[in-house]
């Protein structure tokens, strides 16, 4: 028996050759095949060469779920470039911090995309830090015409100056080493890190995922979890790549679109926090849609009540329904439930070690995991790779948990601040330094709260400068302006003082305990 393909572009080929005709996209009036699908990932590779692309570089994509965003990372991925990923929710600050970390060679972005002019603000952000090229996305009908970027219309033109074995040629020459992606996480720093993994990490923690979802050719999967994210890059784009399933994108979160397209498409998978599945429960309209198809629904990032997962067994008739955790540093996963787990194992724990990793408890209770797909380290920062991943291969998580007697692991805590906002993590360190630079914030501390819709929400707690009259709707409009909006506190108490310890830290539990 052969070994299963190590590089995203073998996968690929393998998929065109098995599973040819069946549909591998499909999004709204455009469906590409597994054979089409390949010619256009050659043909958007072709492009990039042509832009001089080279293996080893780096391209950024800043758009929403659409199947462009699908060809567009296979086809940096078959020229041997490294895709990086950009939170829709980024203001331009933002994404142009990341585009000039990474020294991306191309960009691709949606334009308009919610009704703005991305690239414009891009530029606007960052003046000439721009890439050379960039091509444009018809996320939301017609794209802006830009006379010095690429519209995706003009793709096979500037793909005709490479020759087709040329291509293929790059394509074989990607290594399962070379790197595949670069996400950016935060930490408690409050400055972003981009993690490092290569395509065998990539493939080899999809397929656990594959393994334990129960994914098959015959799927049909609507993707809500955006492609930015590991939950929809990997265990949605690759985790078909590797099964034959059918990617069905859905650009934004609308419960009666979400049920439409179930009923439509007749899904089978659908993914994500447990807000979604909450929020379908309970949608007046619900009733008036076939949603029957539906058999293997994927959550975690949050606290998932029992009675939800019993509610998603019964009354949305999911077959499988399991929990999963992960992280960036562990190419995106870690442990995950078993598709016959009892519903309070599921909603209590999330589960036990996959794709090869082992799992233990550390010091303070922090989970450790260990294998070949922790990540290969943190880009241009050696010294937080080192204090991320020990001697002895181990990746500390931040995270604090217990295993019990089978192995299932169950997150209690977090040792750092972190908290999840509608299924994305939030750190508070890159809220608070945003926050000491507006004019009258003497101190800020910013904690998570418990909210019914998005899990948890930012609240920030703040001492004046001697004199300052700001307002919390001066605080929360500076964070907008200058903050992704699931960063952005949707609390804001005022305090004389902060509680800090005797080794000067602010006090967060003290902070925590008050509100609880």
């Amino acid at each position: 028996m052969t070994s299963p393909a190590q590089t995203t572009p073998l996968a690929l080929h393998e998929a065109a050759r098995q599973y040819a005709a069946a549909p591998a996209v499909r999004d709204g009036d455009t469906t590409l095949s597994w054979a089409q699908l390949l010619d256009a990932v050659r043909e958007t590779a072709g492009a990039l060469i042509a832009r001089g692309v080279e293996r080893g570089d780096r391209v950024a994509i800043w758009a929403p779920n659409t199947w462009h965003w699908v060809v567009a990372v296979l086809a940096t991925h078959y020229t041997g470039a490294a895709i990086v990923p950009l939170n829709t929710r980024y203001v331009a600050d933002e994404a142009a911090d990341v585009i000039g970390r990474v020294d991306a060679k191309a960009l691709f972005i949606a334009d308009p995309f919610l009704g703005r002019q991305r690239l414009a603000e891009l530029r606007a952000a960052a003046p000439g830090s721009t890439p050379e090229t960039v091509i444009v996305i018809p996320a939301e009908g017609t794209a802006t015409d830009y006379p010095d970027a690429i519209s995706w219309s003009r793709l096979p033109e500037v793909a005709a100056a490479v020759a087709a074995g040329d291509v293929l040629a790059r394509a074989d020459s990607v290594a399962p080493d070379d790197i595949s992606d670069i996400l950016f996480t935060s930490g408690t720093t409050g400055r972003s890190k981009g993690t490092l993994v290569a395509h065998r990490q990539a493939l080899g923690t999809v397929r656990g995922w594959v393994e334990r979802s129960t994914l098959t050719s015959s799927d049909r999967y609507l993707v809500i979890p955006p492609f930015f994210h590991n939950f929809g890059y990997k265990a949605a784009i690759l985790a078909c790549l590797v099964t034959g399933a059918t990617i069905v994108p859905q650009a934004t979160f609308d419960v009666p679109e979400t049920m439409r397209k179930v009923r439509d498409e007749a899904i089978t998978v659908l993914t994500g926090p447990p807000t979604i599945y909450q929020t379908i429960l309970e949608h007046p309209a619900r009733g008036e849609f076939d949603l029957s198809s539906l058999r293997v629904a994927v959550t975690g990032a949050a606290t998932v009540p029992v009675v939800l997962i019993e509610r998603m067994r019964t009354e949305l008739e999911f077959d499988v329904v399991v929990t999963a955790y992960g992280l960036s540093e562990s190419s995106g996963f870690g442990t995950m439930c078993l598709p016959d787990d009892d519903p309070e194992t599921i909603a209590t724990t999330c589960g036990r070690a996959m794709a090869d990793f082992e799992v233990r408890i550390g010091d303070q209770g922090e989970v450790l995991l260990r294998g070949p797909n922790v990540m290969i380290g943190y880009l241009d920062d050696p010294e937080a790779t080192a204090k991320t991943i020990d001697a002895e291969g181990w990746l500390h998580t931040g995270d604090v948990g217990i295993l019990d007697e089978r192995g299932y692991l169950k997150i209690t805590d977090r040792l750092k601040d972190m908290y999840i906002a509608g299924g994305f993590n939030v750190y508070p360190a890159e809220i608070e330094q945003t926050l000491a630079r507006l004019d009258g914030v003497a101190e800020s501390a910013v904690i998570g709260v418990p909210d019914e819709r998005m899990g948890e929400v930012g609240k920030a707690f703040i001492v004046r400068r001697s004199g300052s009259a700001i307002t919390a709707d001066d605080v929360i409009a500076y964070a907008k302006r200058t903050l992704a909006n699931f960063k952005v506190p949707r609390f804001v108490e005022f305090r004389d003082q902060l509680p800090y310890s005797a080794a000067g830290k602010v006090l967060k539990r003290q902070l925590r305990e008050e509100i609880s």
